[in-house]
């Protein structure tokens, strides 16, 4: 009996556990997922210093001409004091001296023979940035299971940490069969099709943090098939496409099953992609998807992204959605959960105009998906739905509803 998408994926969370950590110099933590927390050792700014190139005063000299009695450079190591009836020419970044209330912005005063005017009015603390304003030691800059950007880097170079504790790139596996199917740089034989499913699985992979293998293209026998999958059990998570879907008449199925595999679930109350189905073989997560490649390309948006996440230990693994307007009135048939490819434009989503269970080029085209509820029949013009994208990951810390009602 096919389950629920709901339950599909609570089953997908609770076998797909973190994996273990390893150390990395932070230029090469981008798109990691921490495996620690972290805690600032350091206030930014370190100590209080100049926003601007100008003059250290008191908001007593405002209206004042007083004569510059010093210059302070960013990085000078100096402790200077400001003395009554005197300023002090200042550089951005510098250490305020003692005494100072507030920085003069160079463009604000008139300088003659060193002496400089003052605007008659002056704010305290104006143009000073305060120690630990930014970041104060102590305080939580980053939590387990944050995937590492750009902007992440600099904050872990404020503090002078040079390395990080991540988590592991998922190692996902990757093998082909079946006499029909013939892979991108073989040769095609009379009634014949190419493979793209499983280029397809290693590039999302690859896309989501993941280390893939391909270990080649299985034989329609059950010994070649043991065989690859033996080859594969020291990845994380093994990803296949068709043949265990009940009628199919190969030795898919039957190879897992031989080797040990415990099934979580056989099939999914959604369309394309009932015939999904996941389960392990020891540690090793098993991941199989329908053999069509629109199909199988959307079930693992939903599936084996999900896993993916969960695997990489990040905190936001759940799946999210984008909510937008529909561009045009769009008719369907009810019935089961329905993935419904398109084009988001930023400001509403058009569905493909042409598309189904074994098309590759609607696919190619769309960004996003929709997944509508089994009682839907039609959508008007700007009525409200729920995305998926496919280009970019959207996820949440929290779990929330994918369907658009």
């Amino acid at each position: 009996m096919a389950i629920s998408v709901e339950e599909a994926l609570t089953q997908i969370y609770t076998l797909s556990r973190p994996l273990g950590s390893e150390i990395v110099p932070i230029e090469n933590a981008i798109e990691r997922v921490l495996a620690q927390e972290v805690i600032a050792s350091y206030s930014l700014p370190s100590f209080d210093n100049s926003a601007m190139d100008g003059y250290a005063v008191r908001v007593s000299d405002a209206g004042k001409t007083l004569p510059q009695s010093y210059v302070i450079f960013a990085g000078d190591g100096n402790d200077i004091r400001l003395v009554d009836n005197q300023c002090i020419r200042i550089m951005t970044g510098a250490k305020i001296p003692e005494g100072c209330e507030a920085i003069v912005p160079i463009e604000e005063v008139r300088v003659q023979n060193d002496n400089v005017s003052f605007p008659s009015l002056i704010k305290p603390s104006q143009h000073i940035r305060l120690k630990g304003e930014d970041i104060q030691s102590g305080m939580r800059l980053l939590q387990e299971g944050t995937s590492l950007h750009a902007h992440h880097i600099a904050l872990l170079a404020s503090q002078g940490i040079t390395h990080i504790n991540v988590y592991r790139r998922p190692k996902v596996a990757l093998f082909s069969s079946g006499n029909e199917l013939k892979m991108h740089f073989e040769s095609l034989g009379a009634n014949q099709l190419y493979n793209t499913n499983t280029p397809t699985f290693a590039a999302r992979a690859r896309e989501l943090g993941c280390d893939v293998i391909f270990t080649g293209t299985a034989e329609d026998t059950l010994e070649s098939i043991q065989n690859h999958i033996r080859n594969a059990l020291d990845a994380d998570l093994i990803i296949t496409s068709g043949g265990v879907s009940v009628g199919d008449a190969d030795y898919t199925k039957e190879a897992f099953n031989s080797l040990g595999f415990e099934g979580s679930f056989e099939s999914v109350d959604i369309k394309p992609g009932k015939p999904t189905t996941f389960g392990r073989i020891h540690h090793t997560l098993i991941l199989n998807l329908p053999g069509n490649p629109l199909a199988a390309a959307l079930c693992f948006e939903i599936f084996g992204q999900s896993a993916i996440l969960s695997l990489s230990g990040r905190s936001d693994k759940f799946l999210s959605t984008i909510t937008t307007r529909i561009s045009e009135p769009f008719k369907m048939k009810k019935g089961r959960r329905s993935l419904i490819p398109g084009w988001f434009d930023g400001a509403s989503f058009t569905p493909s105009p042409v598309f189904g269970p074994g098309m590759v080029l609607p696919l190619s085209r769309a960004n996003a998906f929709m997944m509508v509820d089994s009682v839907v029949e039609k959508f008007e013009e700007g009525s409200e739905i729920k995305i998926i994208p496919t280009r970019w990951c959207m996820s949440s810390e929290v779990q929330h509803s994918l369907v658009t009602p």
